[in-house]
């Protein structure tokens, strides 16, 4: 799971407990301004999610870490569906943040209400 805060010009994804060791990152901080939006969908939740760099992925348990699909990295760091967003990124070191946060809605209006 990961901890949404905004920092001044700033967004900190905090990634808690053993997801830490699991996604093989503690923290991931993007400017306000590199965010593009945030949403919810089932779009990029497909068979397969990239080459894992480095990454963990066991089916039905927990995807995490650092994934190269289509030529663009994207960050996961998921257990449950429901409560995953993605936060598409621009000039920024991944594309997409793929993430379980505990209120989907309520981190979304965060992102979002910074553009």
């Amino acid at each position: 799971m990961v901890k949404v805060t905004a920092i001044e010009n700033e967004f900190v994804f905090d990634i808690l407990g053993s997801h830490k060791f699991w996604a093989f990152e503690n923290k991931i901080i993007v400017k306000k301004e590199n965010i593009v939006k945030a949403f919810q969908s089932d779009e990029e939740f497909t068979f397969w999610i990239g080459w894992k760099i480095p990454g963990t992925q066991l089916p039905w348990v927990i995807t995490a870490g650092t994934y190269i699909k289509k030529g663009k990295r994207n960050f996961w760091d998921v257990c449950k569906k429901k409560n995953a967003i993605i936060v598409q990124l621009k000039d920024s070191n991944y594309n997409k943040l793929i993430i379980q946060v505990e209120n989907p809605v309520e981190v979304i209006n965060l992102l979002n209400n910074t553009i």
